[in-house]
């Protein structure tokens, strides 16, 4: 049986008069002065913000000349930007699985995007947090756990949570109702159809509030907090596109109203723009309480641009040139932006060619945080790059792969890629040095290094019955 909670609190949100319903201390954002100094945290804060299906070259950071991004833009130039980041997968399950598991999807528990869940063995990353002291909360797009589940939210370590359980679900720009931990709870102005309450906006205040009511401050303590900030920006909703074909909702196409484009094109733009200025007002929130030295922000996405909403991701060339989309194990599929800042630690402005994973985003969250990993996790801790130091462990390799429809692989190895289209396909073989593009397949010319390629693909993957390479 559902329950539905309907005597939750109303913050209002800097925009409008958003139902947020997520905390009591409504009184937590009326400071108007500058506040004394916060104690210090032994760790730092930290904060996670996915955002959902943008592309690597979406943002003015990566290249991106038509669509406006100065909060993201900022937070690159006082932090660090990575240009070879890869997800944990090119569809949104599986990304999020590896990413808050610390696992690739040759070993991680969800590997494809259909209805699944956590077991509740899985281990995830506020479950560690939380055990080591932190306070733990997260909003948006939750899509490992279904209810009733063990991959529930709140049996994940989240303290609180509000949100979508289910990816369908979280297409919705304008939704009836959302989960409030694990209750349901009612948008009054978007019943009948209404389009009252966007629900990024209800998102973005849960993230403001909690960073507010989580003030070490108020605690009279130094105890650290883990934000997860799951936006559901700048995901389409399939199914107003296969009606009206247009799927990209957003209230407003501002600032891109006069522009001579498709207005699928208008409003992805604006989406990503509002994306943007929602991250901004979670950073002013962190510079008003002067937080910025004490708190790590992680900015990356799920995957790579998608063609759902009736928008053609060529248009803005939102995969930065490079080749596929989201679904696609090409680089355009599974390589995302990643900007890291934690002010007066990274040096501001750098830039890291450094090629690293969503589990090695996983390792690295848990050495910042002092906590050791699951013994079975496969990332590495990045922290060395991230403080300016030589970072002497690397990968041998990255391994993806995708069970859906037919079973996708793909491997990095050093500048060889490789593609398995499918489990009757050949391996295909890419120099990234060279080929960045992955224009020319080089396998016919380099059968040695497709050879190896296997080997490291049958070594990466753990036989589960749940998985199987069909056809191989």
């Amino acid at each position: 049986m559902l329950r539905v909670n309907k005597c939750a609190c109303f913050l209002r949100a800097a925009a409008a008069a958003v139902a947020a319903v997520f905390f009591a201390l409504a009184s937590a954002g009326a400071q108007t002065v500058t506040p004394p100094p916060p104690p210090v945290p032994k760790t730092p804060n930290l904060v996670w913000i996915v955002a959902d299906d943008l592309g690597w070259g979406d943002l003015g950071c990566y290249g991106q000349k038509k669509i406006k991004t100065p909060n993201l833009d900022r937070l690159a130039a006082e932090g660090l930007r990575f240009t070879q980041f890869y997800a944990g997968s090119a569809l949104g399950v599986p990304s999020r699985c590896a990413l808050l598991t610390g696992r690739h999807t040759g070993r991680a528990a969800l590997r494809s995007n259909g209805a699944a869940s956590l077991a509740e063995s899985d281990v995830v990353l506020p479950q560690l947090l939380r055990q080591a002291g932190y306070r733990t909360g997260a909003a948006g797009k939750w899509a490992l756990g279904l209810e009733g589940t063990g991959g529930e939210p709140n049996r994940k370590g989240f303290e609180e949570w509000a949100g979508f359980l289910d990816r369908r679900h979280a297409e919705e720009a304008y939704p009836a109702l959302i989960w409030r931990n694990m209750s349901q709870f009612r948008l009054h102005s978007n019943q009948a159809g209404a389009q009252g309450t966007y629900a990024h906006d209800v998102f973005t205040t849960m993230a403001t509030n909690f960073i507010r009511i989580n003030l070490p401050a108020r605690h009279n303590n130094a105890t650290p907090f883990f934000f997860y900030f799951a936006s559901t920006l700048p995901h389409a909703n399939r199914a107003l596109a296969l009606k009206t074909g247009n799927g990209m909702q957003v209230p407003s196409d501002a600032p891109y109203s006069r522009e001579p484009w498709p207005q699928a094109e208008k409003d992805k733009a604006a989406m990503i723009t509002r994306l943007d200025a929602d991250i901004g007002r979670v950073l002013d929130t962190l510079r008003h309480h002067r937080l910025e030295e004490q708190t790590v922000v992680i900015f990356t996405s799920d995957n790579g641009p998608h063609a759902e909403g009736g928008n053609d991701p060529k248009f803005f060339d939102s995969a930065g040139g490079l080749r596929g989309a989201k679904g696609d194990l090409h680089e355009g599929g599974i390589r995302v932006p990643l900007i890291v800042r934690w002010t007066g630690h990274i040096k501001a402005g750098a830039v890291s060619g450094e090629p690293f994973a969503a589990w090695d985003l996983f390792a690295t969250t848990c050495e910042l945080a002092a906590v050791k990993p699951p013994a079975d996790s496969d990332g590495i801790s990045f922290l060395p790059t991230l403080l300016g130091r030589s970072q002497t462990n690397r990968h041998e390799f990255f391994y993806w792969e995708l069970h859906e429809g037919s079973v996708r692989q793909a491997i990095r190895a050093a500048e060889w890629k490789g593609v398995r289209p499918a489990p009757d396909k050949p391996l295909e073989l890419f120099n990234l040095a060279a080929d960045p593009v992955e224009r020319s397949d080089v396998a016919a010319k380099h059968p040695d290094v497709v050879v190896r390629l296997e080997q490291l693909m049958h070594r990466a993957r753990n036989d589960d019955p749940r998985w199987p390479l069909r056809g191989r």
